[in-house]
């Protein structure tokens, strides 16, 4: 193993909402690298290992590479609740804007993987790339995806990091797991352990592992437009290439021989992964803006509007739809809502993540009351044509035929939401599948308790 002494780069902090998340810069160069780990991680204990200072600087030699503590982990502030993957991919946006990157490469590992996949379908203008190693969509096992533990086999594992969590054995185990390669080094063992220790408590291990179980961007991955490549063990090869097969263009290489989820514990097979991403790299060209973009599009309407009117006269229904539609762009502002149309009683707007939209809708319900009006509201998560500063595409007119089918006073969303917003602590109730009239299949909608 080497042996050299880096130079630790500086620790720097980007404040995301409430939260401070702890990132460092490593190198300089055109293309900036957000590289986002798969596992808990410290940024400082990194730089006792010289093996994953290696990688780093590896990453680095293509450019500027951008490391940083997922919240909840190493440096970075705690958390009281599990985060979901949209407040995750806001703390990708928050250090790339206080690393002054306009725009980057996303490398990231496992689990990290669906945080930046969720990025790059939200934020297209700010990702260069997508290079991915081991890849997941979905955290826990489906039918459609039988690669991810099931609910017994997590619930046994939460229940061992709960108490065995920062315990020499346990800990011990969990690297030979993990990196079979690594943990045949006495040094290395001993670094594992306690870089472990250094970037968690027992409660804080427990939160992230329910993060990683939670996490779902199945229906996301044909939405990404940048170019991906998707690097793999042969263990998971058919994971990965679910995830590659979704993407459009994206280009799948497995690495032989890996068999460790750290891959630069394994030097020589992580410079056949280093090199595979310079090379692709240096294929890239120069961006095209992009034209599409992934949304959350938020219907409102009120309900009876019309006997209302009539109940009351023209001017007075004038005035109070004022005050309607004060409240709801008082609202859009506060959860960083687009106004996109206003027809009549209804409001047309689109979000860059479905928890936000969400909220939004119920605050508005909430608001609308003192006005003793009840409004009815849809949330769908799509693909959307971005034309002129308007959204279109069938993501638009679902969204719309999901409001048109809720109660008076409900928020009904798409299971595309349900699935982003997964670990929010916000509660669903199902209300069954339904056609849309004008939009193809079926669709399974929930009402947000």
């Amino acid at each position: 193993m080497p042996s050299s002494t880096p130079e630790v780069p500086d620790v720097k902090y980007a404040r995301s909402g409430d939260v401070a998340i702890a990132y460092q810069v490593v190198g300089e160069g055109d293309t900036d690298i957000v590289f986002v780990r798969g596992t808990l991680a410290d940024l400082l204990a990194g730089w006792d290992m010289p093996l994953f200072v290696d990688h780093v600087e590896g990453l680095a030699g293509a450019g500027r590479a951008i490391l940083f503590d997922k919240r909840g982990s190493g440096l970075s502030d705690p958390v009281r609740q599990v985060p979901t993957l949209e407040t995750r991919m806001d703390d990708i946006r928050a250090v790339m804007d206080a690393a002054d990157s306009e725009r980057a490469v996303l490398w990231a590992a496992q689990e990290g993987s669906r945080i930046a996949v969720l990025f790059a379908a939200t934020y297209p203008e700010r990702t260069s790339a997508l290079v991915l190693y081991d890849a997941t969509a979905r955290g826990l096992w489906a039918p459609e995806y039988p690669w991810a533990a099931n609910d017994e086999a997590w619930r046994r594992e939460l229940r061992e990091i709960r108490d065995r969590w920062g315990d020499r054995d346990y800990l011990v185990e969990r690297a030979h797991k993990l990196s079979p390669v690594g943990a045949q080094d006495a040094e290395w063992l001993e670094w594992f352990v306690w870089y472990m220790r250094r970037s968690a408590s027992p409660a804080e291990a427990v939160a992230f592992h329910r993060m990683s179980m939670e996490g779902d961007v199945r229906e996301v991955l044909g939405a990404v437009r940048a170019p991906t490549l998707v690097l793999h063990r042969e263990e998971t090869r058919d994971e990965a290439a679910f995830v590659a097969d979704r993407i459009a263009g994206a280009r799948r290489v497995e690495v032989q021989g890996l068999r460790d989820w750290f891959s630069w514990a394994d030097p020589e097979r992580n410079a056949v992964l280093l090199r595979e991403t310079h090379e692709f790299l240096e294929t890239l060209s120069t961006p095209r803006e992009p034209d599409r973009v992934l949304a959350t599009v938020l219907f409102t309407d009120i309900v009876g509007s019309t006997a209302r009117a009539a109940e009351i006269g023209d001017t007075a229904w004038r005035e109070l739809l004022g005050r309607h539609h004060t409240l709801v762009r008082g609202e859009l502002v506060r959860f960083r809502g687009e106004e996109l149309d206003t027809a009549g009683d209804g409001f047309f707007a689109a979000f860059d993540g479905p928890g936000r939209a969400i909220e939004c809708a119920r605050a508005i319900r909430e608001a609308v009351r003192s006005l003793d009006l009840e409004i009815r509201a849809g949330v769908h998560t799509g693909e959307c044509e971005r034309v002129d500063g308007k959204l279109g595409g069938i993501a638009v007119p679902t969204g719309a035929r999901i409001a048109s089918l809720a109660e008076p006073g409900e928020v009904l969303v798409s299971s595309t939401v349900k699935d982003l917003v997964a670990g929010s602590g916000i509660a669903f109730e199902d209300r069954g599948t339904h056609e849309l009239k004008g939009v193809p299949g079926e669709w399974r909608l929930y009402a947000v308790s």
